[in-house]
């Protein structure tokens, strides 16, 4: 639950792998002062309450760098989304949002067609973690991002928004 090997345990604890092997089969009872350094190892290593995993939410909803900015436009308004991760070739590269759509109408760029690509509007990517990420470390990257993707194996698993966090609090 903690992460640990029996080797790291006893490493940090200074005793032993093999004692560690023997404490967990019950072929030993060990010395009041060994079972204190197991302890104090144990107490010191903190177990999220939360991970990535636990309150991302599925599917992620992404266009490709080519694809048209209508398509991305689609996907926010069915969605009711406000910004879409770019990912080409199933890694992220990058973001569109509802703000650099807008800029681009206000800037006349969008003049015309929704069909230029993606990349033209793109801005820079969302922040990534891995599966098992303390979301105390999520909570962190939030305040400054509007959402984070939670990639396995490179691969975009999930996304993290504020409103996430929200049912956290109940």
């Amino acid at each position: 639950m903690l992460g640990l090997t029996q080797t790291d345990l006893a490493r940090k604890a200074g005793i032993s792998q093999s004692m560690i092997a023997r404490i967990e089969s019950g072929s030993v009872d060990p010395r009041v002062s060994t079972l204190s350094r197991i302890v104090a190892v144990l107490s010191q290593k903190e177990v999220p309450l939360y991970r990535a995993k636990d309150v991302m939410h599925t599917p992620v909803y992404t266009v490709g760098s080519m694809d048209p900015v209508s398509r991305a436009v689609e996907i926010m308004e069915k969605n009711d989304i406000s910004q879409v991760p770019v990912v080409d070739r199933g890694v992220p590269v990058g973001c569109i949002s509802e703000s650099a759509i807008v800029s681009a109408l206000e800037e006349g760029a969008m003049h015309g067609s929704g069909s230029r690509p993606v990349r033209d509007f793109m801005e820079p990517g969302f922040p990534t973690v891995p599966l098992e990420a303390d979301v105390r470390d999520v909570v962190h990257l939030l305040r400054e991002n509007h959402a984070v993707l939670v990639v396995d194996g490179g691969r975009v698993a999930g996304v993290i928004t504020k409103h996430d966090l929200i049912p956290l609090f109940s």
